[in-house]
């Protein structure tokens, strides 16, 4: 019964949420959705998750690993946007099934890069993006294997595979419900192989489907729209026609929604410029979103919602929520003097002291309750002082003597992509002065001075030990 109520109120806050958004941010977020997490674009700052390590379907957000692996192909030169694409027997009756997202390919036909490309990013195109894979990597089975290794490799974390390894499972959909890994690619499409009509990659069970976890998925668009972010600027374009001018010619209207200019204009959301849709029946409607308000790009991914308008609504939600409360702020500015840091002795220089300062401005993105929650600590380098506390003349202005570490001391617990933050965020601390060495006579009367110094602080110590 307690399942059962559960998943009313779940479907009661879909049903809701059908009625499109009207952007007004919440001063806090409670999720539509069972599985969702938001990001920011440039530190990797987890600013919201919810159920995001449960490994799930993704539908055709698969895609957006197969989009990472195009743009790098043309980055490394490997193909250009001009080569020609050759078109299996197989993968030409397949761009001819409308029941899945498709554009209609013909084996005497010619096909370049950038056309293909365009049909995946814009349109979801599933046998223009099996066509891709093969051109790159030989065979989809090939593809997919570069998909994994490359999920890896960026740290999406443990395929479902070597979990079950290290379990003793082979069944990916068992390993996904026990929650022992964090993605799995079996193709290069985000379609479930027993679609593919026994044409499944090699090395992939017939029956099997892609997973990833949202964090999995953010942390794929977050190497995305950062290491290629020219992915945008053609999953921003709202409608593009494929081999316009022939018999093939299909218009590719974009399933985002929510970018200006597709066929549900209330949906419309002028930051929104990205990324990637999906939809099957075992993954419901899924959606990693991106968006950039006043400089500030952030990153979301919503998982198992009940319709396509859904998955927009609770999107344009979580990311107005981000965007109103979080902000990138200055917590500590460029070149600080630090309390009771001021100075540093120094010995045997023409000064006994030398200035001291923080070099760079500490700025992060943080909740607004949060702007006095930071504080720093100082972490003097102990090799280049003294056993008391002193460097040694000559100094240089801009010497590195130690780091200004901030920490951070609210409620909440800061989270951050794997790879991408966490850990300590320090300054280094430097001279902000000049002590040139003091000559043979100085340093002979200093010389004098510490012995006598010395004698009478033994001979004080003495004295106080007869009392």
């Amino acid at each position: 019964m307690k399942k059962i109520s559960i998943w009313m109120v779940i479907l009661m806050v879909s049903f809701a949420s059908v009625f499109t958004y009207t952007g007004t941010a919440e001063a806090s977020y409670e999720p539509g959705v069972g599985t969702v997490i938001l990001v920011d674009a440039d530190s990797g700052k987890i600013l919201f998750e919810q159920n995001a390590e449960v490994a799930l379907p993704p539908a055709s957000m698969t895609k957006m690993m197969s989009e990472y692996l195009i743009l790098e192909a043309i980055n490394d030169g490997d193909i250009s946007w001009d080569t020609t694409v050759p078109v299996s027997e197989y993968l030409a009756g397949l761009s001819h099934n409308r029941s899945l997202s498709n554009v209609p390919m013909r084996i005497d036909e010619e096909y370049t890069v950038e056309e293909l490309y365009e049909s995946v990013a814009i349109y979801s195109a599933n046998a223009a993006t099996m066509a891709l894979a093969e051109l790159i990597s030989g065979s989809e089975g090939s593809f997919v294997e570069k998909m994994n290794e490359r999920g890896s490799e960026i740290g999406m974390g443990t395929t479902l595979r070597e979990a079950g390894d290290e379990y003793g499972l082979d069944n990916l959909e068992e390993i996904a419900s026990e929650e022992l890994g964090d993605f799995q690619f079996v193709n290069s499409t985000g379609l479930p192989n027993h679609l593919l009509d026994g044409n499944h990659p090699d090395g992939t069970g017939e029956t099997e489907d892609n997973f990833m976890s949202a964090k999995a998925s953010a942390i794929l668009a977050y190497h995305l729209v950062n290491d290629y972010p020219e992915v945008l600027d053609t999953a921003k374009i709202p409608e593009k026609i494929f081999r316009e001018g022939t018999e093939d010619a299909i218009t590719m209207q974009n399933w985002n929604w929510m970018i200006e200019g597709t066929q549900l204009s209330d949906l419309d959301n002028e930051d929104v410029d990205g990324l990637k849709t999906g939809h099957t029946n075992a993954a419901g409607y899924t959606f990693t979103g991106t968006a950039e308000r006043d400089g500030q790009r952030l990153v979301s991914v919503v998982m198992g919602a009940e319709s396509e308008v859904d998955r927009f609504n609770e999107t344009g939600r979580i990311l107005d929520w981000g965007f109103e409360n979080f902000s990138e702020q200055e917590l500590f500015p460029a070149d600080m003097t630090l309390d009771g840091y001021e100075t540093l002795p120094v010995k045997k220089g023409q000064e006994e002291e030398v200035t001291i300062a923080s070099t760079d401005a500490i700025s992060m993105v943080i909740h607004e309750d949060d702007l006095e929650a930071y504080s720093y600590s100082v972490q003097l380098d102990e090799d280049q002082l003294s056993e008391d506390g002193e460097l040694e003349a000559p100094i240089e202005s801009g010497m590195v003597v130690g780091q200004m570490v901030i920490e951070y001391e609210g409620e909440n617990e800061e989270t951050f992509l794997p790879g991408e933050g966490g850990e300590t965020t320090s300054v280094d601390i430097v001279t902000t002065g000049e002590v040139e060495r003091a000559g043979w006579f100085s340093l002979t009367f200093q010389s004098i001075g510490d012995f006598f110094s010395g004698m009478w602080t033994n001979v004080a110590d003495t004295v106080r030990g007869w009392f």
